[in-house]
Formats: C-alpha cells, sequence, structure tokens
C-alpha cells in the first residue's frame, strides 16, 4: 500500500496493493505557492475526460429522438440527470482522492475476490456499450461526411487504436488538452445549431419543470433511460476515481481537502458544459423536428434533414463534424475505464493496445453484423438500446460508491455528511426504481419499446 495514504486502512477485507493507471500516477505537477487560478488550472483536466462521457453519439440518439418525439419536455430529465451526475462524480473523485482506491480497486478491497470478477463482468458489459456508440457514431459521421460506407467506416474505427497510443506517449496532460479541444468544438457547433434553430423560448424553459406523464408514458419513459443511461455513466464512477490521482498533491488531510475541493470545482464547470450541450441536441431536436412529421429517429435523417429545415446550408455538415469530434473524444476515455476495471477487480495487466483491440473488436463485431443485414435502421436502434444498457448497469457502480464514501472507518473526517447520505440515495433510488419500471414493463407486456 502506498505510504502516503493514511485514510482508508481500515474497513477493508485487504490493503491495496497497487496504485491506480500506474503509468500516469502522481505524474502532474501542482505549484505549492501560487494564486487560485494557477492551481485550478493545474487541478483541471480530469473533470474534461469525464464530461467526454456525457456528450458521446449515444446521447445524440437520445436526445434527438427525445426532442423531435416529445419537444421539449425531456430537458428535465437532462436536468435532472446532470444533477445527479454532478453529486456522483463528486463522490468517485472524493474516493480517489482520501482512500487512493478507484472505484474497482476499493470494490475489489472490501467484497473479495468472486463478487469482483461478476462486478468486472458487468463494468466490462458497460464499456462494451459504450464503445458500441463510439462506433456506430464515428461510422455514421465518417459515412455523412465523406460518403464512406458504414460497414466500411466501422472497421476503420479500430484503427483509432493507434492514435490513443500515440497520445498516450505525448504524456497525460495532452490527452487532457486534446479533449478540451475537442469539446469545445462540439460546444461552439451546438450552440449555433440551436441559435439558427429558432426554438420557442417559453417553451424551452418550461420543459426544465419535470412532468408526470414522463413516467406514466413508456416510449418516453424509454427515451428517458436512455437519456439517464447516456448522461450518468458506469464506467465515469471508476474513470473519475482513478485520473484524479494523476495530480501531485500532498497525501494528508490539508492535501486532500485542497485536491477535492479543485477536483470537484473542475468536474462541476465540465459537467455544466456537458448539460448544456446535451440540452442544445434536444432543444435543436425539438425545434426543427417536433411536430412536422419528419423521420429523425436516426442520426442520418436528421442530419440529411437538419439544413432544409432551419434554412441554413452549413448545419448537417457541422452537426457532422461535431459528431465525429464526439467519437474519437469518448474513445479516449472509454479506453482509460477499460483498463481501470480490468486492473482494479481482477488485477490484470494487459499492454494498452491490446486492451483496446479486446474492448473494440467487442464492440465492432455485433455493429457490423446489425449494420449488414439492418442497414442504418438497424444501427440506430442498436445506438439507443447501448444506452439503456448502461442505465441498467448504473447500481452496480453507484451503490458501492456511496456505501464507501460514507463509511467513516473508510473515509475517516471526509465520510459523506447527512444531506449528502440523503441526497445520493435518494439519486441511486431513483436509478433503481426507473429500472425495475422499465425492465417489467418489457417483461410483463413483451413490448419492444425500440
Amino acid at each position: 500500500m502506498n505510504s502516503e495514504v493514511e485514510y482508508g486502512k481500515k474497513g477493508w477485507l485487504r490493503p491495496s496493493s497497487t496504485v491506480s493507471l500506474e503509468e500516469v500516477h502522481n505524474s502532474v505537477q501542482i505549484p505549492s505557492k501560487t494564486g487560485y487560478w494557477r492551481k485550478f488550472i493545474a487541478f483541471a483536466g480530469p473533470g474534461s475526460l469525464v464530461a467526454v462521457g456525457y456528450v458521446d453519439p449515444g446521447n445524440w440518439a437520445t436526445s434527438i429522438a427525445g426532442g423531435a418525439r416529445f419537444g421539449y419536455t425531456l430537458l428535465s430529465v437532462i436536468l435532472i440527470s446532470n444533477l445527479i451526475a454532478m453529486l456522483l462524480q463528486a463522490l468517485a473523485a472524493k474516493l480517489g482522492v482520501v482512500t487512493g482506491r478507484d472505484l474497482a480497486q476499493a470494490t475489489r478491497d472490501a467484497v473479495g475476490k468472486r463478487t469482483s470478477f461478476v462486478l468486472w463482468i458487468l463494468s466490462e458489459i458497460a464499456i462494451i456499450a459504450c464503445d458500441l456508440a463510439e462506433v456506430i457514431g464515428s461510422a455514421i459521421a465518417l459515412n455523412l461526411l465523406f460518403g464512406i460506407p458504414l460497414l466500411l467506416g466501422i472497421l476503420i474505427t479500430t484503427l483509432d487504436v493507434l492514435l490513443l497510443l500515440l497520445l498516450q506517449k505525448k504524456g497525460f496532460r495532452i490527452i487532457e488538452s486534446i479533449v478540451i479541444v475537442l469539446m469545445a468544438t462540439i460546444f461552439g457547433v451546438f450552440v449555433f445549431e440551436m441559435i439558427v434553430s429558432k426554438p420557442e423560448v417559453s417553451a424551452l424553459l418550461g420543459g426544465y419543470v419535470p412532468k408526470f406523464e414522463i413516467v406514466t408514458n413508456p416510449e418516453m419513459l424509454f427515451i428517458s433511460l436512455g437519456i439517464l443511461g447516456a448522461t450518468v455513466m458506469p464506467h465515469n464512477l471508476y474513470l473519475h476515481s482513478s485520473i484524479v490521482q494523476t495530480r501531485q498533491f500532498k497525501r494528508n488531510t490539508e492535501g486532500r481537502k485542497e485536491a477535492l475541493k479543485y477536483s470537484v470545482w473542475d468536474s462541476n464547470i465540465s459537467l455544466f458544459i456537458a448539460f448544456l450541450i446535451n440540452s442544445a441536441i434536444l432543444i435543436l431536436g425539438a425545434a426543427a423536428f417536433y411536430g412536422t412529421g419528419l423521420d429523425v429517429s436516426e442520426i442520418e435523417g436528421a442530419y440529411e434533414l437538419l439544413s432544409p429545415t432551419v434554412g441554413v446550408g452549413i448545419a448537417s455538415t457541422l452537426f457532422a463534424v461535431a459528431l465525429l469530434a464526439s467519437g474519437q473524444n469518448s474513445t479516449i476515455t472509454g479506453t482509460l475505464a477499460g483498463q481501470i476495471v480490468m486492473e482494479g477487480f481482477i488485477q490484470l495487466r494487459i499492454s494498452p493496445w491490446l486492451r483496446r483491440m479486446i474492448t473494440r473488436l467487442i464492440a465492432v463485431v455485433p455493429a457490423f453484423i446489425v449494420t449488414w443485414l439492418a442497414g442504418s435502421r438497424g444501427t440506430g436502434d442498436l445506438l439507443l438500446w447501448s444506452q439503456v444498457v448502461l442505465s441498467l448497469q448504473l447500481p452496480f457502480a453507484v451503490v458501492p460508491l456511496l456505501i464507501f464514501t460514507s463509511d467513516k472507518r473508510k473515509m475517516g473526517e471526509f465520510a459523506n455528511r447527512p444531506w449528502v447520505k440523503v441526497a445520493s440515495w435518494l439519486a441511486a433510488a431513483v436509478i433503481l426504481a426507473l429500472n425495475v419500471f422499465l425492465v417489467g414493463y418489457i417483461v410483463v407486456t413483451g413490448h419492444d419499446l425500440g
């Protein structure tokens, strides 16, 4: 166990014997005597990598479908999902900063090998579902921009392994910088797209007020769960608890308090930007397509109809550029999360390129088969269902996180305060209730909501 770690010595079945993401652990320097903003900039970065997962191609399918089918109604789901995400990601950062463990390591150290192996399998399913969205999103973007057939585009996405390996050799700060640039590109595109779509402001603002219809309408609930799964992503909790440890903060009480303060600010600011992007995507879908009778159930349909609908020729091209940036951005975080859960749950270390290739091939195979058999319609359904799978995996990451961060034996004075416990368990209860409702509905009725 790292000799600097003074918290988390009690309450575990076994001590932590390794550090998370060893090759970049404690690698980013933090200036000791400087102003607030310079220190914040030094700590900033992990939040952007986390926020990437909240604007991946899976969000596009669910948010556009939600806006086109139900107008601005599901903006409230995006708002609630983002608030839940801010809370849970702050707890993930706290776990990593205080205990020196990422969530996968903490789970293994608390529950033992057998349970850890099961949870590792579930985590891998979630990561594969996320990677599936990246594969499909990038392939669709290549098709829209360059006319590359979907099947060929899916095969081309396997080459991003080389891009990631190159970035890793340049240092973790380089990866964070590239992610920030791509995020800024996506943000700029959708601010422009939203403005030219001329949304109805009063209806837009009303959309942030939750409506009971969301849980009584099965199709609306299905899309809502897709938004939830695309916003509060389980692998991001593992990721965040690890990458906050890349900073060289002092492993004592004061050092941890400072690191936690800046890490939470970094996370909240990045997630607020992701919230604005997701809102803009749904607003675009609602303003451009709601009530028109046009079929935009797939991203391709939105691309083809966007420019004619909003009357701006470049709108569709910018839409595809942002989609490609989104897919490539998510590639980075998906790979890191896969490495974290594999090393944390089962302590298996393999070469990063091999890890990436295995994950990407597992995602490529179903995407290739579905595209071959069902064409673009099949990829649209697969993209939507991948986000629902992510939502169903959430409890297996969220519940351990809440248990660990509320335990004074593990967290000491950093254990969750009563109001945090209430808010976080209420969020977990909402997630569990929605999942149970959806699964029960599908089982009982046999209805395919896709």
